[in-house]
């Protein structure tokens, strides 16, 4: 008997859950009878989930990106991921997979697999790369009608959130039995959350998880996202985590804590002798620096990612970096010298976390075998400083499909295929006429 199937027993499983994430982050699989999938069963699915767009459609050149027979995958469970699904009625299990083709080759698209590449790239230098998220969220209500603004939910109090509470203890309080249901269904996943606060924006939350292995913190930041909308549905409400959801707020972030460890020895290669930022460290800041702007497809991938990098909104627009200062895309906190590590603020909470570690990583990889002098820290405003970040989707794919070195860390055949898809969202976007054109134009121009 395999430690699959004991579990399984231990747990008295009745159903699997079998999740591949896709580009955007979503759950996709299949769901199966427990025997059968203990008895051999191997669940499959077609390789066009990975060229489907956040809308459910598919690019024009789609058949440029995949076998246009849409050959199946073969789903390769890891099985260090299996967790119980606790909101399930029945005992259910859940097993993130990993994509094959029948030959056993990896599927080359999936997002799983560029992570892995990445870090399969540090392992082959003896470097063990380690990350923290943060992960950003609000709560609103329930918004059955897209063309009406989010509002914040009632509270225990009964009334709505209004002002700026920043780290207010009450004001999460507000939703304690949904905070308590969280942190219940957390701890049956072992999820490794660590704090809980409250951010700028009204019914605003920050989760911080735990620093580890890049791969198990991706999983954990893709399985929380599903468990806190679950939790907040069976409390009447929505958790989203778009970049920008309410436009007088500010948006949702997923700031990646990083650093790098010599696997031979286990020290933090990112402090000197003397317990400060070394050359390795700086390096890799001047890697971010000179990549970041051309991965931000990554790492703001959606139309609605842009509207949060905006000046005075608790947002980076640029790559500035400093020693403990929130106004710049890096940040370098103040720490114990084991603790060194540079917070990458660039990302938003709408980006596929599989993604966007890839992308920090390959960045802060790239400035370390180039040997890059970062610019010298910032002691003063970011926002003081120019807007060096692309302000839209479309003005971010094109140095991101033309930069060679990204391409060779990230494969030629997912940048393409990601590209692809982001164009066709962008295309899909641009089709929907909004209420501010009705509001100012419809009878004035």
């Amino acid at each position: 008997m395999t430690d699959i199937e004991q579990w399984f027993r231990d747990n008295a499983i009745t159903e699997v859950e079998c999740l591949v994430p896709d580009m955007t982050g979503i759950p996709r699989g299949k769901i199966m009878p427990a025997r059968k999938y203990i008895s051999g069963g191997k669940p499959r699915l077609p390789e066009t989930i990975f060229v489907q767009t956040v809308t459910g459609d598919y690019p024009d050149d789609c058949y440029d990106h995949i076998n246009p027979s849409e050959v199946d995958m073969l789903l390769v469970a890891d099985t260090s991921s299996v967790r119980l699904v606790p909101w399930a009625n029945e005992p259910t299990a859940q097993l993130i997979h990993d994509c094959v083709y029948v030959d056993g080759d990896p599927v080359s698209i999936a997002p799983r697999h560029v992570l892995r590449r990445i870090l399969d790239t540090y392992e082959q230098r003896g470097w063990q790369a380690v990350v923290a998220p943060e992960l950003e969220f609000y709560l609103v209500n329930r918004n059955t009608d897209p063309d009406y603004p989010l509002e914040a939910p009632v509270g225990r109090s009964g009334r709505r959130e209004t002002g700026r509470r920043s780290y207010s203890i009450d004001a999460v309080n507000e939703f304690d039995p949904l905070f308590e249901e969280m942190y219940e269904f957390c701890e049956a996943q072992n999820l490794t959350i660590e704090t809980l606060v409250h951010e700028d924006g009204a019914a605003q939350v920050e989760i911080n998880f735990l620093h580890g292995d890049p791969l198990k913190l991706a999983d954990e930041v893709f399985l929380f996202k599903r468990t806190m909308r679950e939790v907040a549905l069976r409390h009447g409400i929505y958790a989203t985590f778009m970049a920008k959801p309410i436009a007088s707020e500010p948006g949702s972030s997923m700031h990646v804590h990083q650093s790098v460890v010599d696997r031979e020895t286990g020290r933090n290669m990112f402090v000197g002798d003397d317990g400060k930022p070394n050359k390795q460290c700086l390096s890799y800041m001047g890697g971010l620096q000179k990549y970041l702007p051309l991965a931000m497809p990554l790492l703001a991938p959606n139309v609605n990612s842009y509207r949060r990098l905006r000046p005075d909104m608790a947002a980076p627009i640029n790559t500035e970096w400093g020693y403990d200062n929130r106004t710049v895309g890096l940040r370098v906190p103040i720490d114990e010298p084991d603790a060194t590590r540079i917070e990458n603020r660039l990302a938003g909470a709408d980006a596929n976390p599989y993604l966007a570690i890839a992308a920090t990583l390959a960045c802060g990889y790239l400035g370390m075998m180039e040997r890059l002098d970062p610019t010298p820290p910032l002691y003063g405003s970011g926002y003081d400083r120019p807007h060096s970040l692309p302000t839209d989707l479309s003005q971010a794919l094109q140095p991101f499909t033309e930069c060679r070195e990204l391409r060779d860390l990230l494969g030629d055949r997912f940048v393409d295929t990601f590209a692809a898809l982001k164009r066709s969202e962008y295309v899909a976007y641009f089709r929907i006429i909004s209420s501010w054109e009705r509001e100012h134009l419809l009878m004035s121009v």
